[in-house]
C-alpha cells in the first residue's frame, strides 16, 4: 500500500510500486499536468541550450576563468600597483579580451588586480608590464606578446571545453 501523492489516501500500485497517484480523476489530472511541465522544462532547457550563440558561450566561459583566477591569485598582492587588495578582486587582462581573444583565455595574460587599477586606471598597464615579466619571466612574456597578435575565433565546442576545463581547475582549488 502506498499513499496518493495529491489525495493523501492509501491506493495499491496497479503497474509498478513508484507509482505516487491513485486511478481518481482529479489525481490523474494532476499526474498529467506534473508530467506535461517536466517534459516542458526539459524540452526548454534543450531550446534555450540550442539557440545559444558563440557570443553567450564566450560569456559564461570568460565567468568561469575569471573566477579561477581569482581563486588562483587570492592573497596575492595587486598585479599592477603590489598593494594588497582589500574588498573586490578583478581579474585584469593585461592584453585586453575584447581586441585580443587569442589570450584572452591564457592564464599568463590574465592576474588579480585591485579594482582600482583595473578600472579606473584602466589596468595600470605602465606598472602591470613591469610586474608580469617578473612573475612570469621574460620569455613567456614574449611568447604572450607574439600570441597576442594573433587572430582566433573559437567554436561553441572550444568554448564549452574551456568552460568545463575551468570548472575542473575550480574544484581542484
Amino acid at each position: 500500500m502506498k499513499r496518493c501523492k495529491n489525495c493523501k489516501e492509501p491506493f495499491t500500485p496497479v503497474r509498478t510500486t513508484l507509482e505516487r497517484f491513485c486511478s481518481k480523476s482529479e489525481c490523474m489530472q494532476v499526474f498529467i499536468s506534473e508530467a506535461k511541465e517536466k517534459a516542458w522544462k526539459k524540452t526548454k532547457a534543450v531550446k534555450k541550450e540550442e539557440l545559444m550563440t558563440v557570443q553567450d558561450y564566450a560569456k559564461i566561459a570568460q565567468q568561469v576563468f575569471n573566477k579561477y583566477i581569482n581563486l588562483r591569485d587570492n592573497g596575492l598582492p595587486c598585479i599592477s600597483c603590489g598593494k594588497t587588495i582589500t574588498g573586490r578582486v578583478n581579474a585584469s587582462h593585461f592584453y585586453n579580451a575584447n581586441n585580443h581573444w587569442n589570450v584572452r583565455f591564457n592564464e599568463d595574460n590574465v592576474h588579480s588586480s585591485c579594482i582600482t587599477c583595473n578600472q579606473y586606471l584602466s589596468g595600470n598597464l605602465i606598472e602591470y608590464s613591469e610586474r608580469i615579466v617578473k612573475k612570469i619571466g621574460a620569455e613567456r612574456y614574449e611568447e604572450l606578446k607574439a600570441d597576442a597578435k594573433k587572430t582566433r575565433k573559437f567554436t561553441i565546442e572550444e568554448l564549452k571545453e574551456i568552460i568545463e576545463t575551468y570548472k575542473q581547475k575550480i574544484k581542484v582549488l
